[in-house]
Order: C-alpha cells, then structure tokens, then sequence
C-alpha cells in the first residue's frame, strides 16, 4: 500500500511523523563491526554511475544492452486501485521530469543526471556526495510540481512517486492523461500498495533497461544489497515496536498510523523494527498511543516544515503521554523525510542513521 496524496493535506498529515524505536541492541563487539560494514557501503555508494554519466551498457564491454523498443511493465489507477499498465520505449529517454527529490537523486546515482529536465518536491538533504550533480537539475518547484508545470518542461518521461500521479487535476497528472500526450511514466514500484524493499531492486533494474544503463544499474544494486546485508547485521535482538506522531500545527499533536507504509516497514525490519500501527485506519488519538505503549518515537524534519524540537517539547510536555515509555525514557528521535518518503536509495541512509541513533 502507499500513502495516497491528498489535495492541499499531505504535508499535513506528514508533517512530523513520529516512529518508535526501542532501543535493543546485540553485543558491543558485533555491533561495532556491523556498524563498520554499514559505513563502507555508504562510501562505496558514492563511487557509483555519477561520476561517468555518458556511460551506457552500450559502451561497457560485456555488458548487457537494450534492444529498443523493449516494453515494461509499470502502473496507473484504475478507481483508485493500481493496475499493471505497459510503457514501451522506442529510444532511451532524453528528457525526464522527476516528480520528488529522491526519484531524481536515483537517477543521478545511474548516471543520468543529463536526462533530468526537472524535479519537484525537495523535502529533505541532498547527500553530499551528488549534490553538484544535484544542483545541475533545474527546479520546477520546491513543494509538489503541478501539470501544467511538468508538461512546460517538454518531458519524454515523467517519473517518480506514484501518489502524485492519481489526480487529473492535482500533481503531475494521472498516468493515462500524460500517456495520451505521448508522455511515458514510470511509477516507482517502491510507491504503490504492498511494496516491499525488492521493488527498490525491480525499479533500478527496469531503470537499467530503459536508458541502456544495465551495467550501472546492476553494480549499483550491489552497493546497495552490501548495506542491506550490513544493517540485517546490526538487528535489534528484540523488535523494536514503534508508532508516528505529526504536529497538527494548532499546537496539538496528532497520530500517524503510516498505513500503506510498507516499504518503508520492509526496510526498517532489516534492524528488526516493526511500525505497531500500520494496520490501522483513520484518525487516531492519543488514546491510541498510551495503549499500545510504544518504547520510543521518531519524528521527520522535511524544508519548510515546522520545527521537529518544537513537537518534542510538546510531546515530552504533555501530561496525558507521561505513562508511555517513550515519553519516559526520552526516546524519540528525527528523521529526513526525503529518506523514508522519498521512495529510493536514500531509504538506507534513513535507517542506517536509525541504527546509529540506537546504538545497534
């Protein structure tokens, strides 16, 4: 499942979402090393396709190549329930519009930071190591990017998050309206009901085909599969159960119950951390939190956004939360929202910088 966006209230709703951590950890020892393992994947990630973005697989030798046109299989809505839809590419995109941060920092990562025309929806911290890349983008809007917008950039593809692509009139436009104008799509897979941490592998992949990138886009997985298999090393030995909290912006504080979430809940159970709410639906109260007691909570920071220390004041404050351990012990910690939400490669990095927070 993915978190629909709603007109005018998804920063809303997501605005400071707070997630529990209980902070269980295995031997010193162990997790030092775990930790180290963890650390060089993120340095060998940043020797990636970036640094040669006219590479293709045409070039590598021995590498696999595109035979155009190829068709791959991707989604549009139908009533509100994503479908399989086929896009057929007769030639490698030239000029793509990234509807988020984190879809365009995936394709830098491929190396195609020339095939970007735009990018919409910077919520969180480019890394370092692409941020020139980054900056070559031109920004068609710091908040979500609307259609009109989107189609002004003259784009061969539009790719990116799948909840920006269900209303005809808000976000970049459904995927059937911008395919009648011979715009292809490609909706991350990472974004759409069910998705799970292999739909990351399955959109680099078909990423990898579409522009003639395979051999990129395989060495990139690998990267990315060695900082899987070093955060399953840092686990938690017990599970970690958390819930998510957002500032109202009324001075209250609201329940986020991160359902449809569940790329997000497939990767953070690499350290054995699982959301405790994800199952529910509709407005939840404080109610909720003191009953299922979570041990600690997280909070996202994303630009523009109110201040996460702000709601952590509130939230420690309170005098209805002061029985949940959380709000006991302390436990609560802030997050990027472009790692978690950003439907990409940067998850790792999220969950990576959870894992430090707690020790593991």
């Amino acid at each position: 499942m993915f978190l629909r966006v709603n007109k005018g209230a998804i920063l809303c709703l997501i605005t400071a979402l707070v997630f529990v951590l209980a902070a269980c950890s295995s031997g010193n020892d162990s997790s030092k090393d775990a930790n180290t393992s963890s650390q060089e994947a993120v340095t060998d990630s940043a020797t990636n396709a970036s640094t040669d973005e006219q590479e293709t697989d045409a070039d590598a030798t021995g590498a696999a190549q595109t035979t155009y046109p190829i068709v791959v299989s991707n989604f549009t809505t139908e009533n509100g329930t994503w479908v399989a839809k086929e896009q057929t590419f007769d030639k490698a995109p030239e000029r793509v519009v990234a509807n988020t941060q984190g879809a365009a920092e995936l394709l830098i990562r491929l190396g195609l930071t020339d095939k970007i025309v735009g990018v919409a929806a910077l919520f969180g911290n480019v890394p370092d190591d692409i941020a020139e890349d980054f900056k070559k983008i031109p920004v068609l809007s710091e908040g979500y990017v609307g259609k009109e917008v989107t189609i002004g950039a003259s784009p061969d593809l539009v790719m990116g998050r799948g909840g920006l692509f269900e209303d005809a009139d808000w976000g970049v436009g459904t995927v059937n309206s911008l395919n009648e104008m011979n715009i292809k799509t490609f909706v991350q897979s990472t974004s759409v009901t069910d998705a799970k941490l292999d739909n990351l592998y399955q959109d680099i992949t078909e990423l990898g085909k579409i522009f003639n990138v395979q051999a990129n886009a395989a060495a990139y997985i690998e990267q990315l599969k060695a900082r899987e298999k070093a955060l399953s090393a840092r686990a938690s030995a017990e599970t970690i159960n958390y819930a998510s909290f957002f500032d109202n912006g009324d001075g209250t504080i609201g329940v986020y119950n991160g359902n449809g979430d569940t790329f997000i809940e497939s990767a953070m159970s690499l350290i054995n951390m699982h959301n405790m709410l994800i199952n529910e639906e509709g407005t939840l109260s404080l109610e909720k939190l003191i009953e299922i007691n979570p041990d600690a909570m997280i909070i996202s920071k994303y630009a523009g956004g109110i201040d996460p220390e702000q709601t952590i004041e509130k939230l420690l404050a309170n005098k209805q939360l002061q029985s949940v351990n959380a709000i006991k012990n302390k436990k609560i910690y802030i997050i990027d929202f472009n790692n978690f939400w950003g439907y990409g490669d940067s998850i790792f990095t999220g969950v990576e910088a959870l894992a430090d927070d707690l020790n593991l």
